[in-house]
């Protein structure tokens, strides 16, 4: 399935369940892993659930393939692997700990130097 289909199915299961603050990070220049992280936020275990699930069943009805889904033990943070595409549904306390925009972001913020670098 062409990446940008997947990612519109992704972002419309989301949507449909009422995920906050939904980010798509464009990884093609980063990693040959993946071409695409969507993030999105839950205000529950419950919905963080709801939300994976929605994804995975959007894109199987489609006739795309889910690789597989961790995480849903616990709800807190639940990734679902779509190939090309890899999306992370979490609350907003692992979110924030986490800070995957950043760590995947094509700019990473200038580190401070360390007081034992001499810094």
């Amino acid at each position: 399935m062409d990446v940008k289909k997947l990612q519109k199915l992704a972002v419309t299961a989301l949507e449909d369940i009422k995920a906050r603050d939904i980010e798509v990070i464009n990884t093609t220049k980063l990693s040959s892993l993946f071409d695409r992280i969507i993030i999105a936020s839950a205000d529950s275990a419950r919905q963080t659930k709801s939300l994976a699930r929605s994804v995975q069943d959007k894109v199987l009805a489609a006739g795309g393939r889910v690789i597989g889904m961790e995480g849903e033990a616990s709800g807190e943070w639940i990734v679902v692997d779509l190939g090309d595409i890899v999306v992370h549904v979490m609350q907003p306390a692992v979110r924030s700990y986490y800070n995957l925009e950043e760590l995947w972001s094509a700019k990473p913020a200038a580190r401070k130097k360390s007081a034992a670098a001499g810094g």
